[in-house]
């Protein structure tokens, strides 16, 4: 009987462990009082200083991951991480996914529409520092929603 019991509650916590190391990373929760911008994911979340974003929230075929923030402030925000993109080729269910690194940049802090306490970055910058996927300029700059 006792054996059962520690094997089954080793069983357990490996399952546990499992699941916490296989588990996307958490952004720092957004507290009310922070004066600094936030970028809204494709969710309607506020984030700061997320590890992963997003970019495609339709299809998923461009997302940034493994972030590093250098700067987060009332006025930009700075990051290098590696921008994952599909090259949708013959067709974007059958493409292949491409990391490509890049530096990326939030600017044109404004309040945030859903919640206008929180000023949220309208805009995304992503230079491509190695390679780029084709046709893509090595500066692109997008609006973000709000």
């Amino acid at each position: 009987m006792r054996a059962a019991i520690t094997l089954c509650a080793a069983a357990a916590l490996a399952a546990t462990l499992g699941t916490a190391s296989g588990a996307p990373s958490k952004p720092r929760p957004v507290q009310q009082e922070s004066k600094d911008p936030v970028l809204v994911d494709c969710f309607w979340r506020p984030e700061v200083r997320p590890a992963e974003f997003m970019l495609a929230c339709g299809d998923g075929n461009s997302r940034l991951d493994l972030l590093e923030w250098s700067r987060w402030d009332g006025r930009a925000a700075v990051a290098k991480g590696v921008n994952w993109v599909n090259d949708c080729k013959p067709y974007c269910a059958a493409g292949r996914f491409h990391s490509y690194p890049v530096t990326v940049r939030l600017d044109d802090p404004k309040p945030w529409k859903k919640n206008p306490d929180l000023r949220q970055y309208g805009k995304i910058s992503l230079t491509y520092t190695d390679g780029r996927p084709e046709g893509f300029p090595k500066v692109v700059t997008y609006p973000l929603w709000s």
